[in-house]
């Protein structure tokens, strides 16, 4: 049967050449082979890469680069750095080119995660053994606990945290988010935010203790284990800052794929059946030292909010001929759905117990 599907973006010729040319340089080595595009496309383009036989994979901006992708690649740089050490499950970084004479992006390299992402693949063990399936969701949320209470201060994280309330400017940050995908096909009100919005603001908590957040710390921004139930590696970096990290709690309740229509990621997991509930996710994240809080439906209610507005993007780009329709009502339904949770959480109609 003939795929359809157009191949992966990968390095030109000419761009291996100047990568070899900029490792020669550093002294990471001599020779750069075996170039194989591994996911990308209109996000970021991630490639493995061998220099000198050693695996290595390099992540760069998009081929058609957003504004701010150099900004993103420069946000993931300092998270690898700052992590460096810890035990915080993340690909090790091995180095990083600000120099756009290279590749005409910023780009870097880090170690490779021996290991498999649940929102594209399914380990063989996994699928044998339901214990397995029960294991690594404690496992992931244990890691996201001490992602949160890993060091920053002084290190390059540290030069992300802006001055001010983290909470109070979440809301009319993704507000004006929203406010830029309009267009003369999309409106931003067709997303009904209005009523979570102002209850959010009315009933934010105060601020705590500052520490790292992934920003998106869903199933399909995770590496598994092959052999055992652990978290490998968080991936996918570029939303990563030094806020709250109660909201990335929240992120992973919403997302969890048990009885829950929010979004999709880890669906062939859950389809498998055995996941850990929700309840059993918060234990194992308190007793890895994860923060508690009495106003954990705000930071429920403010991840549906903002992971709801940040996907909406791609159904206004879909509008505008630049995303897949398959991409675009997908993630507009998954949009309207957060929203409808977000909101339901807020009146206290807890869509799903945390048992």
């Amino acid at each position: 049967m003939l795929d359809d599907a157009p191949p992966l973006p990968t390095l030109s010729e000419s761009d291996q050449a100047a990568l070899q040319r900029w490792v020669r340089q550093q002294g990471l080595g001599d020779t750069v082979s075996d170039v194989e595009p591994l996911t990308g496309g209109t996000q970021n383009i991630v490639v493995r890469v061998h220099i000198d036989g050693r695996p290595m994979v390099l992540r760069r901006p998009p081929l058609h680069p957003r504004p701010t992708s150099d900004k993103t690649m420069l946000r993931e740089i300092a998270a690898l750095r700052t992590l460096a050490g810890t035990d915080v499950p993340h690909p090790g970084f091995i180095a990083g080119c600000e120099d756009l004479d290279v590749l005409g992006v910023v780009f870097y390299l880090m170690e490779e995660i021996d290991g498999f992402n649940p929102g594209a693949d399914i380990a063989a063990a996994y699928v044998r053994d339901a214990k397995m399936r029960h294991q690594v969701g404690l496992s992931y949320a244990a890691s996201l606990a001490r992602l949160g209470n890993a060091e920053w201060e002084g290190k390059p994280l540290a030069e992300l945290k802006r001055p001010g309330s983290f909470l109070e400017r979440q809301v009319p940050q993704f507000l004006r988010l929203l406010e830029s995908y309009r267009h003369d096909r999309y409106d931003p009100e067709s997303l009904a935010v209005t009523d979570l919005a102002e209850w959010l603001q009315a009933n934010r908590p105060p601020d705590s203790k500052p520490g790292i957040m992934h920003g998106d710390p869903h199933l399909n921004n995770v590496l598994l284990r092959r052999d055992k139930p652990e978290l490998a590696a968080f991936v996918d970096w570029e939303m990563c800052t030094v806020g709250d990290p109660l909201l990335d709690l929240g992120w992973m309740l919403i997302s969890w794929p048990l009885h829950t229509n929010a979004i999709t990621a880890g669906a062939q997991l859950a389809a498998l059946g055995g996941l850990a509930s929700r309840g059993e996710l918060l234990e194992a994240y308190y007793a890895a030292g994860g923060r508690e809080s009495e106003r954990l439906d705000w930071y429920v209610a403010m991840a549906c909010f903002k992971l709801g507005i940040v996907i909406e993007g791609t159904w206004s780009r879909y509008l505008m001929g630049q995303a897949s329709r398959e991409a675009g009502e997908a993630l507009h339904a998954n949009a309207q759905n957060l929203i409808d949770l977000g909101t339901r959480v807020a009146k206290n109609d807890n869509p799903f117990e945390l048992d």
